[in-house]
């Protein structure tokens, strides 16, 4: 039998980043990745210098023998894993991205331009462009900040939904290849939901402007919005009183529906778990080992909010398969430091501003 030239060659290397690794490590233990064809190692131990002096000075040298490191938190305190290098991130499809795009135009018009007394294409335009805006902007800050940071992402996909109530799922951006560290992380999740909420509360403000209170008149399969915090608030501005109150209720105009829309996708984003963006900005404040903690308790609050709202239990699954998954760092253990913290609070704060308890609520006569 020949001798596994690429095995001789990795023992080879190991000894070589072992001796490095050791230069800013005291290690304690070293195992081989799960997977044997990878050729991986991951070295355990203390770190003798801070994560960020550790990642900068190793990352460089072992690139230099066609390895990436990853640098995650550990039970001994930090763990190297000296992996082969990453493959070169596969380029979108610009033509899928274009024709779900067009489709999503096509199912939220279709959705928008009904009308008591028939359909109305304009006004489904103007649904269309209102949530879409909103949408697109969301996905863009994302796309946006992770080029800058240096991170290979996917173009914005939409998802069309002619049956839903909205008309469209949302849309979606996918991370290709693993973020540098917790700042980039936090700057690449919160810059959706802040970009979305520049467009959305506008769009809403002008909505409500021009649509009408009335009296409550419940009919068969009409439904109620849910309030949070900021919607609310918007219409206590708008309207000079709380609404629903006294039997009276604003009717939304199609832009409106749009807005308010756009703060509930908002909202569902912002949760703390998961790869959803407020687990990301959750993990990048208090590191892996609580978000994956607090998902599993995003997922019991669910439960019991489903109680309320039905559509949560749905959500309640989601998150309990997904909320131990995480965007993966090549440095994880370097925490957020002085007006990055501040921003990462920041989103927190405008997850309870713009969470709605109960979406909506069904009416019968």
């Amino acid at each position: 039998m020949e001798p596994d030239i690429h095995n001789y060659e990795f023992e080879r290397q190991r000894e070589e980043l072992r001796s490095l690794a050791s230069e800013v490590m005291q290690i304690e233990a070293e195992d081989e990745l799960e997977a044997r064809r990878l050729q991986g190692v991951r070295f355990r131990g203390r770190l003798l210098v801070d994560a960020e002096t550790a990642y900068n000075r190793l990352a460089p040298q072992f690139r230099l023998f066609g390895r990436t490191l990853m640098m995650q938190e550990d039970r001994a305190g930090a763990a190297l894993l000296v992996l082969p290098a990453l493959p070169a991130a596969r380029p979108s499809r610009l033509w899928v991205a274009l024709l779900l795009l067009a489709l999503t135009i096509a199912s939220t018009t279709f959705i928008g331009g009904f009308t008591q007394t028939g359909f109305d294409i304009w006004q489904g335009l103007g649904y269309s462009a209102a949530l879409l805006g909103i949408l697109l902007a969301h996905e863009l800050g994302h796309y946006i900040v992770a080029r800058r940071e240096g991170v290979a992402v996917s173009y914005p996909f939409f998802i069309p939904a002619p049956i839903f109530l909205l008309g469209t799922m949302g849309a979606f951006i996918s991370i290709k290849e693993p973020v540098p560290n917790r700042r980039a992380l936090l700057a690449i999740g919160i810059a959706g939901p802040l970009a979305g909420l520049v467009v959305a509360i506008p769009v809403l403000l002008f909505g409500l402007s021009i649509s009408p209170v009335q009296t409550i008149v419940p009919t068969e399969g009409s439904f109620t919005e849910g309030n949070s915090l900021l919607y609310a608030a918007m219409k206590l501005l708008v309207f000079g009183r709380f609404l629903p109150s006294g039997g009276e209720d604003v009717f939304l105009h199609p832009v409106a529906l749009a807005g308010w829309a756009g703060l509930l996708v908002t909202g569902l984003n912002l949760l703390p778990a998961g790869q959803l963006d407020g687990g990301h900005i959750f993990y990048a404040l208090f590191g892996a080992r609580a978000a994956s903690i607090m998902s599993m308790l995003v997922a019991g609050c669910l439960v019991a909010l489903g109680f309320l709202w039905n559509g949560w239990f749905i959500w309640a699954i989601l998150v309990a398969l997904m909320g131990q998954q995480h965007s993966p760092l090549l440095n994880g253990i370097t925490p957020l430091r002085g007006g990055w913290r501040w921003l990462a609070v920041l989103g927190l704060i405008v997850f309870i501003l713009v969470f709605t308890p109960i979406p909506l609520t069904v009416s019968s006569p």
